[in-house]
């Protein structure tokens, strides 16, 4: 539970700051002495067709044998090619092939840091016409053939419905509330879409605060799920520490009308 001292629990933060920044990771092993620390990485890229970058997972694993995160996770998505980086999270079709590369590479990545690894639902803009399975479906599949565990953002469930015409409630009663080892809200962000006239999508920015029909998917997820590690994202457009604090405490409030008593543990970042 948060103090009023303290404000935070616990603190998440993306490996790759550190990697290559000595001094970073000094102040960071410091931080880490006063609260528990996960690790979120963006440039793993295990939904790639052409291998891991494993010098990177090699410098990623003596990162978390240092650290000793609470957690370790990371996105369902691919951002390189053959040696290329991109800046940026991209989308995979969901059928049998994607599959059998995201559950290799998950089993390396768990072989290399031996721990589990948290794979997160991503925000989606678009679906895959050659797609055989739902994506709830798909990562289901990957918790139950590697045993890795998954990591639900609220916030790209939410705005994921909304551009594709989904069902944000369908798709977390979807998901194996065991495999559940973390939570994630983030706010979002309106733009018109240029594919639909007066149409818009909603963006995945960490720039704002979270939306409320997001609070309510999260009250019906720790329903579900039961309480789970919770991360308020705000990385984007970022107001004062007071403000993002109180979006953490709205966390645990939230979560302990859910569940109708107790605390959910949460972090502001």
């Amino acid at each position: 539970m948060a103090t009023a001292a303290r404000a935070v629990d616990w603190v998440e933060v993306h490996p790759e700051n550190f990697l290559a920044n000595p001094h970073a990771r000094e102040l960071l092993l410091a931080i880490a002495e006063r609260y528990a620390v996960s690790v979120h990485t963006v440039g793993l890229s295990v939904g790639t067709a052409t291998g891991l970058d494993r010098e990177h997972l090699r410098r990623l694993a003596r990162f978390v044998d240092e650290l000793d995160p609470l957690l370790v996770s990371g996105h369902l998505a691919w951002s390189s090619h053959a040696g290329v980086f991109l800046n940026d999270l991209l989308p995979l079709p969901y059928d049998h092939e994607s599959l059998r590369i995201v559950v290799a590479h998950v089993d390396e990545v768990q072989d290399a840091l031996g721990r589990e690894y948290l794979l997160e639902n991503p925000a989606s803009y678009l679906r895959f016409g050659t797609s055989t399975l739902g994506e709830a479906e798909f990562l289901t599949e990957i918790a139950a053939r590697t045993g890795c565990r998954l990591l639900c953002d609220l916030g790209n469930a939410f705005l994921s419905a909304a551009n594709l015409g989904g069902d944000a409630y369908r798709y977390v009663d979807a998901l194996p509330a065991a495999a559940i080892g973390e939570l994630h809200l983030g706010g979002f962000t309106a733009e018109p879409d240029e594919a639909t006239p007066g149409g818009e999508v909603l963006i995945d920015t960490h720039a704002s605060a979270i939306a409320e029909p997001v609070w309510a998917l999260y009250a019906h997820a720790v329903a579900r799920f039961g309480p789970r590690p919770t991360l308020v994202e705000w990385d984007n457009a970022l107001p004062n520490f007071a403000r993002i604090a109180a979006e953490a405490a709205r966390a645990d409030a939230v979560a302990a009308d859910a569940l109708g008593a107790g605390r959910a543990h949460v972090v502001a970042l």
